[in-house]
């Protein structure tokens, strides 16, 4: 038998590491060839990484959150055969994935994570023998020591201790004669914590910690960089009651597949964006360097059981409405349910996002860096509008569109929303070709 060392891989895209999201094994469990041993996290998507070789799980480096470079020792097997590990260094440790500091001593490889601790178990001295507490028999919602009628035996003082401290003088076992109940029995009994719940509502000193780590660490970096860049939010009332009429025409017809409003909005910005590429573009700050690109990757956020994603619609320029509305239905069905790959969720050029019926009135959305513009769509809602001569009841929504300030000037910005606005209430004009 020997010692297989499994290293992180390259997984490509000049990643250089890669952080923890799940073990899929366990120390002690026997791997097969190809068999799947982790779930590791990229700038880009979660990856499964297989076991090159058959073995036993010996060892593991780090927890879900850690982060693990590429070339790095990931997991160690015992296997058939000499292995790929010297035998002199088969009882050393390997490096952890990160030094808690300089000088720090590498951790001992474990068959499991409850093993680094038991050590520092046995260090602890064990407590010395000394009096006990008075303990009562009671315990918390015990039935009663007496039958029912029989009063317990207690001072009037023991007595009104209790009925200001809500106890139940039945539940207290007394110590003094004749089961007599007395000031230390009712210490014992509230501090063992026999003492009932107090009615009404009481204040609660819990703290909860939650380790930021996998895709809501990614989201938060993300979030953080962005509130770097300069942005500029122009919020537009759109009146969409003719594009509702459309629609529910369009889904009268009974074709397969019910449209919402996503695939028309998505349509209009690519229209927009024939008159204005400016905006389909990214900025690299550091290189100085704005690239405008000619297709229209367009990105639509979604939010998911493990957070916010952005897949991504490849060439929506070249798609008709129809096949808009199924591709952004098929990627979003694949970003919930985890099967999206890794080129399903980079590379958008400009994002929508949409939080539906819970979309308020008006938001702020934060770009997608490296892109320069987002186009929030808001909730959809009956409101009054003055026609010039009465209020009547139209389909009202808002767009909330942001935009990189240090390179889209806010009257550029304010024309694309303006066109935006123009293609929604006059659906027509989305599908004049010219």
């Amino acid at each position: 038998m020997g010692i297989h060392a499994i290293r992180m891989p390259d997984i490509g895209e000049g990643i250089a590491e890669a952080e923890i999201a799940e073990w899929l094994v366990k120390p002690g469990d026997v791997l097969r060839e190809d068999d799947p041993m982790v779930a590791v996290m990229t700038d880009k998507a979660t990856v499964e990484i297989p076991s090159p070789v058959t073995g036993t799980v010996v060892w593991q480096a780090g927890v879900p959150g850690d982060v693990i470079a590429v070339g790095a020792e990931l997991v160690r097997l015992e296997v058939d055969g000499p292995g790929n590990v010297a035998a002199e260094a088969e009882t050393a440790a390997p490096e952890p994935p990160r030094q808690a500091g300089a000088g720090a001593a590498p951790e001992p490889p474990v068959s499991s994570r409850q093993a680094e601790t038991a050590p520092l178990d046995a260090e602890k001295p064990e407590p010395e023998p000394g009096p006990q507490p008075h303990a009562p028999a009671a315990q918390p919602h015990a039935a009663p020591l007496r039958p029912e009628g029989e009063k317990p035996i207690a001072s009037p003082s023991v007595r009104a201790r209790a009925r200001e401290a809500g106890v139940d003088l039945r539940l207290v076992r007394g110590s003094g004669p004749a089961g007599r109940i007395g000031h230390q029995d009712l210490d014992a009994f509230i501090a063992s914590g026999g003492l009932p719940a107090p009615c009404g509502p009481q204040p609660d000193a819990s703290v909860e910690e939650i380790r930021v780590i996998g895709l809501r660490r990614k989201i938060a970096a993300r979030m953080q960089a962005a509130s770097q860049v300069p942005q500029i939010t122009i919020v537009e009332e759109v009146d969409a009651t003719a594009l509702e009429e459309l629609r529910a025409r369009m889904n009268a017809q009974g074709k397969a597949g019910r449209l919402n409003p996503l695939p028309f909005i998505a349509r209009a910005l690519v229209r927009a964006l024939r008159e204005q590429p400016a905006l389909n573009a990214h900025y690299d700050a550091e290189a100085g360097l704005i690239r405008r690109f000619g297709a229209v990757h367009l990105g639509i956020a979604t939010q998911t059981p493990q957070g916010l994603m952005v897949p991504v619609v490849r060439h929506a320029e070249a798609l008709d409405l129809r096949a808009t509305a199924a591709e952004i239905a098929r990627l979003a069905a694949a970003a919930r349910d985890g099967s999206a790959k890794r080129d399903a969720l980079s590379g958008s050029t400009i994002t929508i996002t949409s939080l539906g019926p819970l979309g308020a009135i008006a938001s702020t959305p934060i770009l997608n860096l490296p892109e320069v513009a987002i186009v929030g769509v808001n909730r959809l809602a009956v409101r009054p509008f003055w026609n010039g001569a009465a209020f009547e009841p139209r389909k009202i929504m808002n767009l909330s569109c942001s935009f990189d300030h240090r390179v889209i000037d806010g009257w550029d910005a304010a024309v694309f929303v303006a066109r935006l606005k123009e293609l929604l209430e006059t659906p027509a004009l989305i599908f004049v070709e010219g």
